[in-house]
């Protein structure tokens, strides 16, 4: 072979033009034969190609990774607050923070190395073993020693080794669905198809890392490794960057904003206190130290992992496994959900819709493979043993059959082709079961479905022992057999006319159409051949069979539409299929389907605009699903997408949330999700974005609860320092506070319950700042409440001759008896509490609130608090104003619900 020859060889491998090249070409642009490659050729390519395998993506050592698990704001903050607390000597709070820092990184260097999983998920799809011919010599080799030009044999469960285009087929059929979605295997051909093909209707390619399911093929191999459609996805997921999750974005926003201001009013409180007022600097800085650190949120992350693992427990009761901690949160932000059709949105399980005879239409209920239900005509349930032509058309689809249906468990299941199954269960609805159906009519012979000739046929004795043959297949190719139909009144003429009509009518409902003939004769020969079968066959029934949408996922889709969540369907099957379906689960409805072709056509700008008014995308190659997922994103759209094949990984991994279906789903699939739907149900989701929602909830509940409590302590000291009083909090006395109620307190609004209506309000804008308006007014209300009432007492009882020890305990307490109380008010942002399950509902807000009360028992009477934080007893009448402080708070909490709720900005108050 010359170099130049060896150059175009090498060119045209990396075409992606090879379905619609015609064998003479093929053979010529790859300079390969019938009897395949030399064995020095074969070297000379390995040597110029490489071996097929993917090559591992770059990876940061380990070391590198976990060093950038601390590069947060927020772990920052807290090593902040780490140091300040070592500074004043607390050694156990240094420590505890210290492990909460480390946790954190630790969690998130564990989730970074499953990420990477996906892509080795990827190369364990590739074949290990490949049979070939080499100088005329049937051989198996390594798979990774192919190269292109290679000949390749395929049989029965054989994984294809490498992509291939077809010279030679008998029956092949290949599993495609981890590429193209497709839920049937591809009957495969030789023929060359147009340019523009989408990856499902390519009939004359085999490729790379699916799965043959029967007959047997040769192909020439046209891409190795990389070049191959499974190497174009291994490049596409090392090529995608995770995305932060909507949650951390907004905390680290939170964070540099807490930390700017809680520097600027430290700086503010020193300047006061020392040029103000003349305060000792050494006093101010401690006081100015104490109260950074009871500013600094260090419950918050705490907060956030307990909440997000409650989370993780609930949805995992629901079926939801959770594979990245953020992505719990990030589901309640969601705004569109991509999801795919076959056995997400739909059962997976082939069902019988109607039957089409000479003289009535039947339309048949019940689903999946389970045969129960019944037959109607014009909505009349009728008694389909009156009615011989379909039980015979029935019997022509059991007993022209090579499936299997059985019962495991109580749960039926098919073992062969899905649509033989709904033909079985069919069968077993009009009471022709099929052992019953075989043993009274037994088969003799049989010629099976073949994608040339389009039917299969099978030979029968009935009875009386006479000769019956069935046939089934494709409409058109059935109806050129048949001379006549079988009516009521016995055979006539064919009318071709009806039956094309019923064909079309029956495809444009998006259902998968077959068609049923016999013949009462016997073959010519000893046993079937196609002589016997061309011919002279009466016209049975026409049928047509869909996957049907789950019940629970209709209305899971309404609840989404409830909550103003757009549910996108983005699926490999055929766009009249997708759009039935679609129909049925109120997707899409009224608005047209865009294929991949036509995807294919538009640049970035066109798709953008289009994205969010189209709902339903079909024949999608895994480079439009991931251009659609970016497209919504850039549109600001927060996406869940949902798939289970080796082509749906990039867009699952580029997805705010990659969901991953958990019985269907590939390892490639689930690697590059966040969460693995354990019953592949689109309802599953739903209830994962309730919980998502409900989450997030619970999140902004602790920061309404937290930010007044440090905000109520620094302006009690503020308000001292401007006006000359004496301070009403030491500063061991303000880290006492923030240790006792700031974490424990907080901590049980976590295993805080969802609302009511929350998934009625529409998704909040993906770009919320964590603080809204509503926010920054309720932090300010409570921290004058609070700083009110403590400030008010300690003045109070100075005034009334309390020595200044019991007028700080009495502060203290008042802090911390507020806090208690709107804990409770924390509970609904919005609702009242004054209620039996506001008051009672959590019993966690009831134990932190007892447990809390106890260590103040203790702070006000232990002696040995007194000699730490100069705390002194105090009588029940002190006890009472003490308590009088906190109602306060509460009844000034509920009050201002109340007019909230009432005014028109109640809704944007709740997001």
């Amino acid at each position: 072979m010359t170099d130049d020859g060896n150059k175009t060889a090498g060119q045209a491998t990396q075409k992606q033009d090879w379905h619609a090249v015609n064998h003479e070409d093929l053979e010529r642009r790859l300079s390969t034969g019938s009897a395949g490659l030399a064995e020095t050729e074969a070297a000379r390519r390995l040597a110029e190609y490489g071996f097929n395998r993917l090559a591992p993506p770059k990876r940061q050592g380990p070391l590198l990774r976990f060093v950038l698990q601390f590069h947060n704001i927020l772990l920052y903050v807290m090593l902040g607050a780490a140091l300040i607390t070592a500074l004043l000597g607390h050694w156990v709070d240094t420590a505890v923070l210290f492990g909460a820092v480390l946790i954190n990184a630790i969690i998130g260097f564990i989730q970074e190395g499953k990420a990477e999983a996906a892509l080795d998920s990827i190369r364990s799809l590739l074949s290990a073993h490949a049979t070939v011919l080499r100088d005329g010599v049937r051989r198996e080799i390594d798979a990774a020693e192919l190269v292109p030009g290679d000949i390749v044999l395929l049989a029965s469960g054989d994984r294809v080794p490498a992509d291939l285009r077809l010279i030679e087929v008998k029956d092949l059929k290949v599993e495609e669905a981890t590429l193209t979605g497709e839920s049937m295997p591809a009957s495969k051909t030789t023929d060359a198809v147009d340019l523009d093909a989408s990856l499902g209707d390519r009939h004359g390619m085999a490729y790379s890392g699916t799965l043959v399911v029967y007959g047997q093929a040769r192909g020439i191999v046209v891409a190795t490794a990389g070049d191959t459609e499974l190497g174009r996805i291994n490049q596409m997921l090392s090529s995608i960057r995770n995305l932060s999750t909507p949650l951390l974005r907004q905390v680290d926003r939170f964070g540099r904003m807490l930390a700017l201001v809680i520097l600027a009013f430290c700086a503010l409180t020193f300047l006061l206190g020392t040029g103000l007022r003349g305060l000792p600097a050494a006093d101010m800085f401690m006081m100015v130290v104490a109260l950074a650190a009871s500013a600094i949120p260090e419950g918050l992350p705490a907060l956030m992992t307990v909440t997000l693992a409650l989370g993780v427990q609930r949805m995992a009761r629901r079926n939801a496994i959770i594979r990245r901690l953020p992505a719990v949160e990030t589901l309640g932000s969601v705004t569109v959900i991509c999801s795919d059709k076959t056995g997400t949105l739909t059962r997976n399980e082939m069902t019988v819709q109607r039957v089409v005879c000479a003289d009535q239409i039947f339309d048949v209920d019940g689903v999946g493979y389970a045969p129960q239900g019944n037959v109607s005509i014009a909505e009349s349930v009728v008694d389909p043993a009156q009615y011989s032509v379909l039980n015979l058309a029935v019997r022509a689809g059991v007993l022209c059959n090579d499936g299997r249906l059985r019962q495991i468990d109580g749960q039926w299941h098919i073992e062969g082709d899905p649509t033989e199954g709904a033909l079985l269960a069919l069968g077993g609805k009009l009471g022709l079961t099929q052992d019953e159906s075989n043993a009274a009519w037994p088969r003799q012979d049989s010629i099976p479905f073949e994608s040339e000739h389009r039917f299969m046929a099978t030979l029968h004795k009935d009875t009386e022992a006479q000769p019956w043959i069935f046939v089934k297949g494709a409409p058109e190719r059935i109806l050129d057999m048949c001379s006549q139909q079988l009516g009521h009144e016995g055979n006539q003429p064919l009318d071709a006319d009806y039956w094309r009509r019923m064909a079309t009518d029956i495809a444009a409902r998006g259902w998968r159409l077959l068609a049923f003939a016999c013949k009462q004769d016997a073959p010519s020969g000893k046993g079937l051949d196609f002589t016997d079968v061309e011919s002279g066959y009466s016209m049975l029934a026409l049928v047509g069979i869909i996957d049907p949408p789950r019940e629970e996922a209709i209305q899971a889709v309404a609840e989404c539409h409830r909550a103003g969540i757009q549910v996108k369907m983005i699926t490999g099957d055929h766009a009249e299929t997708a759009k039935a379906i679609g129909a049925l689960l109120d997707i899409g409805v009224g608005k047209p389907a865009i294929t991949g072709a036509e995807l294919a056509l538009m640049d970035d700008a066109a798709l953008r605009r289009i994205v969010m008014e189209v709902d339903i995308f079909a024949r999608a190659s895994p480079e439009q699903k991931l251009r659609l997922v970016q497209a919504l994103q850039e549109d600001g759209q927060v996406v869940a997408m949902t798939g289970d094949g080796v082509n749906d990984a990039p867009a699952l991994k580029r997805a705010d949330v990659g969901v991953a279906m958990g019985l269907k789903g590939t390892e490639v699939a689930k690697e590059a999700s966040d969460m693995v739907l354990a019953d592949d149900n689109f309802a599953t989701i739903a209830s994962a974005v309730r919980e998502g929602r409900a989450v997030y909830d619970n999140l902004k509940k602790f920061i309404l609860f937290m930010l007044p409590t440090n905000g109520g302590e620094s302006l009690i000291v503020l308000t001292a320092i401007l006006f000359g009083l004496t301070l009403p909090l030491t500063p061991v006395q303000v880290l006492w506070i923030n240790m006792v109620t700031a974490g424990a307190l907080g901590l049980a609004l976590a295993f805080e319950p969802a609302e009511r209506g929350i998934m009625q309000r529409r998704p909040r804008p993906p770009g919320e700042a964590l603080l809204s308006g509503f926010f920054v007014w309720r932090v300010c209300l409570i921290s004058v409440l609070m700083a009110t009432g403590a400030l008010g007492l300690f003045l109070w009882e100075l005034e009334h001759g309390a020595s200044l020890e019991t007028a700080r305990t009495m502060a203290v307490n008042a802090v911390v008896a507020a806090e208690m109380f709107y804990l409770i008010n924390s509970r609904y942002i919005l609702g009242s509490v004054l209620n039996r399950e506001g008051l009672l509902g959590n019993r966690y807000v009831l134990l932190a609130i007892a447990a809390c009360a106890c260590l103040q028992v203790i702070y006000t009477y232990l002696p040995v608090m007194h000699d730490i934080f100069g705390s002194v007893g105090l009588t029940p009448e002190q006890w009472l104003k003490v308590l009088g402080a906190g109602l306060l708070v509460f009844v000034g909490a509920e009050l201002e619900k109340r007019l909230i709720r009432n005014t028109r900005f109640a809704s944007a108050a709740q997001r």
